[in-house]
């Protein structure tokens, strides 16, 4: 099986990230461009240098909130999210605590025709199946794809996690665990119909995260 990656960036040097979104893309199907990284004022420059490249990225501009580390105001965020939808990348990620929240944002983003992936984080747990499969249905009235990310104590709740898979839907799904407890449903969610997942070039820069390199040797 051929796995599909995503590499994370999380670059603060416009220059660099360019040499790294480069090599990135050329072990990888996908990037993630995480713009929290960057400087307010540097995230157009990266848009401009890297628009030739954009129809293979994930564009995320994660708020300290969720686990980011973009730190200014909340409709200063917007605006920016606006901006990358725009140049209509491959996918851009919104969180659903902030889409649900702002129609006004929801109904821009679907007049844009930018392709969403609508994202949700739990830091902490992994709640149980029926809280689940319900933020699951929520969270597919805005997009076609959805990420659904917790962190795994043990086993069983990547298991868990997991069975997120087995929901009737006629949309996409990256659903997986945080954590080394859960490093191993990074995988799997391949196996059960993810159309990626999250790796890193070297570093990871989040919990359990595989490298490309780990990923493409499992490859048979």
């Amino acid at each position: 099986m051929k796995y599909k990656t995503c590499v994370s960036i999380g670059e603060k040097n416009p220059k660099k990230l360019k040499i790294i979104l480069k090599k990135a893309l050329s072990k990888s199907d996908f990037a993630e461009i995480r713009f929290d990284y960057l400087k307010k004022s540097d995230i157009p420059i990266v848009l401009e240098s890297s628009k030739k490249n954009l129809s293979r990225c994930v564009c995320t501009l994660r708020p300290k909130s969720e686990g980011g580390l973009f730190i200014g105001k909340e409709d200063e965020r917007k605006s920016i999210l606006r901006l990358i939808a725009e140049y209509n990348p491959f996918l851009l990620d919104v969180e659903f605590n902030t889409i649900q929240k702002d129609k006004n944002l929801a109904s821009y983003l679907k007049k844009s025709k930018c392709k969403l992936l609508i994202s949700w984080h739990d830091f902490k747990k992994t709640p149980n199946e029926s809280q689940l499969k319900s933020r699951f249905k929520k969270m597919e009235k805005f997009s076609n794809i959805v990420k659904i990310v917790t962190v795994a104590k043990n086993v069983s709740d990547a298991s868990r996690l997991l069975s997120l898979y087995s929901v009737k839907s006629k949309n996409k799904m990256v659903a997986f665990c945080m954590g080394d407890q859960g490093k191993f449903s990074r995988i799997l969610c391949l196996h059960l119909g993810s159309p990626f997942t999250y790796v890193s070039l070297g570093k990871a820069i989040a919990p359990g995260q595989f490298s490309v390199d780990e990923i493409k040797s499992l490859e048979s």
